[in-house]
C-alpha cells in the first residue's frame, strides 16, 4: 500500500474514511488530534482546538512515540482505537526483516472488549473496496493481510507481547484493565511492550475514559499532560468534543444521578471519591515469601473463616490461621472458581478444617441458612460475621500497616488486596470494595480471619469478650 498520511486515510471514503464517515464534522477533534501525534501542521483554527485538548502546549513538530487519549465515555474511542490499528497495518512505510512478522496489537480491557474492536478492526477493512482486497484471513483474533502484516486483537496481557515486532501497540481502555495474577497490569504491559516496539520505531497509543487516581494512565496525565514533550502526547477531552452528537439529555441524566460518576465518564475526569486502600509495598511486607502453607501444629488454637458463594459467579473463599502473640498468622488458604457445587466444596473445606481442629468457622453475614445448615452437617457450625465486609477491611488496614498479620506467598491475594478500592459517598461515609470487574473473594476471606482471630482469642484467653 502507498503511505499515505492518517488524515488521507481517514477521510479517503475508499479508504478508512468508507467505515468512519465524514470525519470533518463528527471526528474532526479526533482528526486534528491525530494530525498533531504524527506531526503533521494545523491551521488556526485546528490549533484552536488543539489547544484546548491538549492543555494550551504547543503542537509536536514530528510523530511522536506515544499517544495518550483520555476521552470520555461514548467518544469513539474503541472505532479510533481499530480505526488507527488499520492504518497502521497498512500505511506505515515498509523495511522489516526477511523472516520477521509485523505485527499490531491492540489490547483490550477484556475479551468481550476485545471482540468489539475486532469487529470495527474487521468493518474498516471490508468496507473499502481497496482495503478489502489485502485481507488474506481472518481468524478469531487476528486479521492477516497480504503484505504479511497481522492485525491481532486480545485482552491485555504482558506474555501477549513477548517475543513479537511491534509497528504499533494501541491499548484500549487502559485505566480498567484488571489481571488476577498482577495489582499493575498497565505498567507491566506497557513495560513489556517497549522493546517490542524499539526495533521497529513503533507507536505507542492509549485510549481510555479515566477512572481513580492511580496507574499508568494517570501517571502518563500527570507528567505529560499540558507539556511540550517531543516523544510523548496526551491529550483529555469530555464526550461532546469527540463526540458532539451525542445526546445531551442523557448527560445531563447522568449528572443529575451521579455528579461525581459523571465528571469521569462524560467529562474525561479522574474520579477524586475513589482511592486506593492500601500501598502495595505494606501489603508485600507482610509476606512470608515462598511460604505457600503452614501445616497444622498440635500447640496452635486454629480459627476460620469462609466467603461462601453459591458456585455460578464468585468463588469460595476458606482462610485458616492462628495468633502468636499479636500477630496473625494466615496457615492456609483455599479457593474454587465457579461453576462448582456447593456442597462439594463444603465437603472439602471441612476435611481441611478437621486437619487444624476447627469445629466452629465465621462467615459472611449475607450468605443465608445454606452455609450453616451444609457446615452442620460435617460437624462444623457456622457464625455469621458480626460485622459487613467494608468493616473487616477497615480493621485489617492497621494490622497490615503494623505488620500484625503474616500472610502467604499468593499471589492473587496481594493482587486483590492491593486492588481494593475506598469509595465517599455523597453522604460522607467510606465503603471498601473491589474495582469493577475484580474480585476480592480471597481478600475477603483473610479481612474476615483476622477479625474473627482476634475477637475470638481475646473469648478464648480471658472466658469472656472483650472489645
Amino acid at each position: 500500500m502507498k503511505a499515505l498520511t492518517i488524515d488521507q486515510a481517514l477521510s479517503d471514503p475508499r479508504l478508512l474514511g468508507a467505515g468512519l464517515g465524514d470525519p470533518a464534522t463528527t471526528w474532526r477533534t479526533w482528526l486534528i488530534t491525530l494530525k498533531a501525534a504524527f506531526g503533521l501542521p494545523l491551521d488556526d483554527s485546528e490549533r484552536e482546538v488543539f489547544a484546548q485538548v491538549a492543555g494550551g502546549r504547543a503542537a509536536p513538530l514530528r510523530r511522536v512515540r506515544e499517544l495518550w487519549a483520555i476521552i470520555g465515555r461514548r467518544g469513539g474511542k474503541s472505532r479510533m482505537a481499530a480505526a488507527l490499528a488499520v492504518f497502521f497495518a497498512c500505511f506505515l512505510p515498509r523495511g522489516w526483516a526477511a523472516g520477521e512478522q509485523p505485527m499490531v496489537l491492540v489490547l483490550a480491557a477484556s475479551q468481550a472488549q476485545a471482540k468489539v474492536v475486532f469487529g470495527y478492526c474487521l468493518g474498516f477493512l471490508q468496507s473499502s473496496p481497496v482495503l478489502s482486497k489485502e485481507i488474506a484471513e481472518a481468524t478469531r483474533n487476528e486479521i492477516r493481510l497480504k503484505s504479511g502484516v497481522v492485525i491481532a486483537i486480545h485482552s491485555n496481557s504482558f506474555r501477549t507481547v513477548r517475543g513479537r515486532s511491534l509497528l504499533a501497540a494501541i491499548f484500549d481502555e487502559v485505566s480498567f484493565w484488571r489481571d488476577e495474577t498482577s495489582s499493575q497490569p498497565d505498567s507491566e504491559v506497557y513495560s513489556a511492550v517497549l522493546p517490542s516496539l524499539a526495533t521497529t520505531d513503533g507507536v505507542l497509543v492509549g485510549i481510555s475514559t479515566p477512572y481513580r487516581k492511580v496507574g499508568l494512565l494517570h501517571a502518563k496525565h500527570r507528567e505529560y499532560f499540558g507539556k511540550d514533550d517531543a516523544d510523548v502526547l496526551v491529550i483529555s477531552g469530555g464526550t461532546k468534543l469527540f463526540n458532539p452528537g451525542i445526546s445531551d439529555a442523557v448527560i445531563a441524566a447522568q449528572r443529575s444521578a451521579d455528579p461525581t460518576a459523571a465528571a469521569s465518564e462524560w467529562d474525561a475526569e479522574f474520579r477524586t471519591d475513589i482511592s486506593g486502600f492500601v500501598d502495595r509495598e505494606a501489603v508485600e511486607a507482610c509476606v512470608s515469601l515462598d511460604l505457600r502453607e503452614r501445616a497444622p501444629m498440635s500447640s496452635a488454637r486454629y480459627y476460620a473463616f469462609v466467603d461462601p458463594s453459591g458456585g455460578s459467579a464468585d468463588s469460595m473463599t476458606l482462610a485458616v490461621g492462628h495468633r502468636e502473640g499479636d500477630v496473625v498468622l494466615v496457615d492456609a488458604l483455599r479457593e474454587r472458581k465457579p461453576p462448582f457445587s456447593p456442597e462439594d466444596v463444603v465437603s472439602e473445606s471441612a476435611e481441611l478444617l478437621k486437619s487444624y481442629r476447627v469445629t466452629s468457622i465465621s462467615g459472611d453475614r449475607y450468605a443465608g441458612e445454606w452455609p450453616k445448615e451444609r457446615f452442620r452437617d460435617h460437624g462444623i457450625s457456622y457464625e455469621p460475621a458480626q460485622k459487613p465486609k467494608s468493616d473487616l477491611y477497615r480493621d485489617l488496614l492497621p494490622a497490615i500497616n503494623s505488620r500484625k498479620i503474616d500472610l502467604l506467598d499468593h499471589p492473587r491475594l496481594l493482587t486483590q488486596l492491593v486492588g481494593l478500592e475506598r469509595r465517599t459517598a455523597r453522604g460522607g461515609r467510606d465503603s471498601i470494595d473491589h474495582a469493577p470487574g475484580a474480585h476480592d473473594d480471597l481478600a475477603n476471606a483473610v479481612a474476615g480471619l483476622c477479625g474473627c482471630t482476634r475477637l475470638k482469642y481475646a473469648y478464648d484467653s480471658s472466658m469472656s469478650w472483650v472489645s
